[in-house]
């Protein structure tokens, strides 16, 4: 696992762990059921606060990436799987309707992240 914070990027230090693990997650390189650090040892081996990692920890685990068992840790969550695939299949059928109705990839973007925004 290997996470890295520009100090100079716009993006918030929180969402750069969150958008790095949750990369890493749907791409295998952590697989579920892998044991992510504890907040305290990934906050100190990044060098950020404690706060920061919790809150990207918070907002994967709402996603269902990850899963925390308490004392024990958190988790590369096996939840998240389903999920993602049905999602996927969602946007793919999306994207087909768009591309049959003549709509711009853009266009179909703003309606999807509308839709997002009502829920």
């Amino acid at each position: 696992m290997t996470i890295s914070i520009d100090g100079a990027s716009p993006v918030p230090p929180y969402e750069q762990v969150r958008s790095s693990l949750a990369e890493q997650i749907n791409d295998g390189r952590l697989a579920v059921g892998t044991k992510l650090p504890t907040v305290r040892r990934l906050a100190a081996d990044v060098g950020i606060a404690p706060n920061t990692i919790a809150r990207a920890y918070r907002e994967l685990e709402e996603a269902g990436l990850i899963e925390t068992r308490g004392r024990a840790g958190s988790f590369v969550s096996s939840s998240g799987d389903e999920s993602r695939r049905l999602a996927r299949d969602a946007a793919s059928t999306y994207a087909t309707t768009c591309r049959a109705l003549g709509i711009s990839p853009g266009e179909a973007l703003a309606i999807a992240r509308a839709a997002l925004e009502l829920t």
